[in-house]
Order: structure tokens, then sequence, then C-alpha cells
């Protein structure tokens, strides 16, 4: 049996999980396990104490950790007592952490350089590091994460899954700006993101549709607080929403997606600062910015309810840009056999289905309104008679990145 943990470390927060299977299960799983131990460390309230979560099939627990300086600096202490929870205690599951046969972890940018997993080492670290002015909140809690079970299980092989990989095929045209080329061989150009989710979903849309991947066309659609979408031709990104970094693309909870560019330099002109900038397209925009009520969708359809106009307009706007970014997909395919809804919003939003699709009558989107509402799990929500299908499937993201350290065995 290959028992494999698979880590997922933010600036805030940090999940991992634990599979233990035969070899054999990584390749022929029609679904997903289960994994057999859940943990979360979460200190984005309060840097100095972190909410610790640990699930397994039968039980839950819960704590408060704190340290004095807490945030990352509290990680490496915080990190081994959420792994003990695996070796002692009511959740025990582990002799010892040496049972761990492979580690794997979620990093969010890797450039062009990486297209597949690969086994953690000095030049890997290397690139993540290089990464990280790209992703300064994700690649350097990324490599920290590698850093700590690397003094904690020294033993244990470590892989790195690239959210960027999945679109490292990206044809020329697709991923060249239209900015002088020496800055783009400079490494300016788009390189797209939720990569490790946008892969997971075809390859099962694909088993939904008992059809062969390399014949498919399919728009994937991850809609969480962050939002892409992604062109899938025979199994290949080919065109996607996010760019150089996950600002880009379509609205999004707090982030604005694609604006006119000259709008930041008219706001540098007035005083601006950079960090104010970032800010504002990252965490100040999107449904948090037009609707001034909350980036989070369940919260705008209350205000909704109440009649608050501009909850209202900032729905309007998501499922507007929504709709037209899957337009914009099109020309990569050249048709189009699936639209895929997953993550958050999109394998629980019926009505951000339902008026996606509506606008989208014309490209033969057709719903089953029974199934939509009250459907559960991965399935097909379109009309039987509808020329494309649409799809909701439940984004497996850490299975995707065990599956690939298995792979590297």
């Amino acid at each position: 049996m290959i028992t494999v943990l698979v880590l997922n470390a933010g600036s805030s927060s940090l999940k991992a999980c634990l599979y233990r299977l035969a070899p054999e299960m990584a390749a022929t799983a029609a679904t997903p396990p289960a994994p057999l131990w859940q943990g979360l460390l979460d200190w984005g309230q309060d840097p100095t104490v972190a909410r610790l979560k640990v699930t397994t099939a039968d039980q839950r627990y819960e704590a408060s950790l704190t340290h004095p300086e807490g945030g990352i600096a509290g990680l490496r202490d915080w990190l081994k007592t959420l792994l003990e929870t695996l070796t002692s205690g009511s959740t025990t599951l582990l002799e010892s952490l040496a049972e761990i046969t492979i580690i794997g972890h979620r990093v969010v940018h890797g450039g062009s350089r990486y297209q597949a997993a690969v086994r953690v080492d000095g030049q890997v670290k290397a690139t993540i590091t290089e990464f990280s002015e790209y992703a300064p909140l994700h690649n350097p809690a990324n490599l920290l994460g590698m850093e700590l079970m690397a003094d904690i299980c020294p033993q244990t092989p470590q892989v790195a899954v690239f959210d960027t990989a999945f679109h490292g095929q990206l044809p020329a045209v697709a991923r060249t700006y239209p900015i002088p080329y020496e800055l783009t061989t400079a490494g300016i150009q788009r390189y797209g993101f939720h990569g490790i989710s946008h892969q997971y979903v075809s390859e099962r849309a694909a088993t939904l549709l008992q059809r062969p991947l390399a014949a498919l066309r399919l728009i994937t659609c991850h809609l969480g607080n962050g939002c892409s979408l992604t062109a899938v031709k025979g199994g290949v990104s080919v065109e996607t929403t996010m760019g150089f970094t996950p600002t880009a693309g379509v609205m999004m909870g707090t982030r604005c997606g694609d604006i006119d560019p000259g709008i930041l330099l008219y706001l540098l002109r007035r005083g601006k600062t950079v960090e104010d900038l970032d800010r504002l397209v990252n965490r100040q925009s999107g449904l948090l910015g037009i609707s001034g009520v909350s980036n989070d969708l369940r919260q705008i359809l209350a205000a909704i309810d109440q009649g608050n106009a501009q909850a209202q307009l900032a729905y309007d706007c998501f499922i507007y840009s929504l709709q037209r970014g899957t337009a914009s997909l099109l020309p990569a395919l050249g048709g189009l056999d699936a639209l895929v809804f997953t993550a958050g919003i999109g394998e629980n939003a019926a009505g951000v289905r339902r008026d996606v699709c509506r606008g989208l009558g014309w490209l033969g989107i057709e719903l089953d309104s029974a199934a939509n509402e009250e459907g559960k799990g991965d399935r097909d929500i379109a009309l039987p008679t509808a020329p494309v299908r649409v799809l909701v499937v439940q984004t497996q993201e850490d299975w995707a990145i065990a599956r690939a350290c298995i792979q590297l065995l």
C-alpha cells in the first residue's frame, strides 16, 4: 500500500490530507477515493492564533493553537501539532510519520518551466523561488511547506504539482500579449492557473460522457472566490482566461478580472501607489467591489432578496462576465461538446449555472431544470436532446495531486 500526504500551504492557511491505496487503484479508480484524514490550519482572522481542524471518516477534532509571532513564523510548530494527530490521540492512523510514502505539494506558479509534476530537488526549489515574484502570496508559502516537511520527514520524497503546468502547452497566439516582444521573452506572458482543477474535471468529464478525452472539446469553469475558464481540446489546455497573474480574466469574488489597463495609469497619476492598486484589483473589486456587500455569493443573493440594487448589479455583471468569457474561448475549440461547472460556486449554485446557460442557448445549451436544481454529485444536467452537454463535476485537486505523486514512484 502507498500512503500519500498532500499539502496545500498558503499565506494564511494550510490544508492537508492523507490517502492510502494500492498503486493500481490510482490508475483504475472510476471515482476518487475519500481521504482517510483531512487537516486544516487557518490563521487568517488572527495571525497569532491558528484554528486547527481534523476530519476522518468517523471523527472531527478542533482546537486553537497560539504562537507569539504567529502567521508563517508559527507554521513550523502548528504543522507539527497537526501531523501529530496522525500518530496519536483519537484520530491515530499511522504508527509514525515514517509510514508516509510520498508527499505532494500544490504549487501555484511554475511558469513555463514545468508541464508535469516533478520530484522536489534544489533546482525545483530555485524555480519556485524565481517565480515567487509572479505569485508573492503563494509560492513562498508553497516552498516553506516543502522545507518544513523536509525537516519533519527527511527521508520521504516530495513532489511539486504546479497549477500552471496544465497550461504549459498554450499555443503562442494564446500565451503572447501584444506588448514589445522582448518583454514576452523576459517572461511576461499568459500562464493560466487552476490547472490542477481544470485537468482533473476535463478527465472526469470524459468518463461521465463515456467518450475519449482526445475527441472532446470542453470549456471547464472553475468558479469559486477565484474564477477561471479553460478551453480543453483533446485533453490539452489551448486557451484560458487567467493570464500573467490570477487577477486576469472573468470577474471574481474580490478580483476585478480584465479591465482597461489605462484605469491603473489614471489612478497612478492621481496619487495611488502600487500597493493601493494591488489592493484594489485583488482584494477590493469583483463581487465585493460592485455590491459593497460581500465577496460571498450567498450574501449577495441574500441582499438581492432584500431589494439591494447594487447586489443585483454585481450578480448580473458576474453572470455576464462568465457568458462573455465562455464565448471568448470558442475560437480555440472550433465547437463545443460540453460545458463543465466546478468548484464552490460551480458545484453548488444552481442559479448561477441556470443564468449563465440561459444566455448561451445559441450554442445548443439547454438545461434540464430538475437535474440542475435537485441533483447531487457528478452529473449531466443538460436536456437529453441538447447537442451540447452541461456537466457538474466536484473538483478533486487533492486526489489529482496524490495521483500525480503515485505516478512518479
